[in-house]
């Protein structure tokens, strides 16, 4: 009998094919640390949240998607809110690696990773996360499944809530400083 990969594997396994496809890409994360910067520990716990057990082969998968992280000619742009930071999948003791890895990522050169503080002035409201990908595709996860966006009016509308939701974000010395206040607070 064949081993067929678990449904939730298969999703996992395209968005990992959408993000090798793509060269640049910009995420909006309002509720999780986004898949290609979880830690194995946080991938797991999130991908068991709502089930019955862990499924390590979609976890295994998401791990291995990020390293597209680490390829040249790529470009990551990600923004989160300060509650998709301390929104956390599991025990409060997971955080300190998770939140060192967003520092770490946040200083590849190709990469920019900005967090919008809970203290900043909304600039829209973020109904949703969704991803960006080459300027070609927004792709909004629901619980159940994902919707693909391609109309030029859907994606500027996307590209334009992202800009303004980047303006109040923080970056560098100051989101280093929030990741270290988030740390010590967990």
């Amino acid at each position: 009998m064949e081993n067929r990969p678990t449904p939730l594997a298969e999703r996992e396994a395209a968005l990992a094919a959408r993000a090798r496809a793509s060269r640049w890409m910009a995420v909006f994360s309002p509720a999780m640390i986004p898949p290609l910067l979880q830690t194995p520990e946080y991938a797991r716990l999130a991908l068991t949240l709502g089930r019955d057990a862990p499924d390590d082969e979609a976890a295994a998968i998401r791990m291995e998607a990020q390293t597209v992280l680490h390829e040249e000619g790529r470009r990551f742009a990600f923004l989160l809110t300060e509650s998709a930071v301390r929104t956390r999948p599991g025990p409060a003791s997971l955080m300190p690696a998770q939140l060192d890895r967003l520092a770490q990522v946040a200083a590849l050169p190709h990469v920019r990773i900005g967090v919008i503080p809970w203290t900043a002035p909304a600039a829209v409201f973020p109904l949703h996360g969704f991803t960006l990908y080459d300027g070609t595709a927004s792709v909004v996860e629901t619980l159940t499944g994902d919707l693909t966006l391609t109309s030029e009016a859907e994606l500027a509308a996307h590209e334009d809530a992202f800009e303004s939701l980047a303006a109040t974000a923080v970056y560098g010395d100051e989101l280093r400083e929030l990741l270290d206040k988030i740390a010590r607070e967990a």
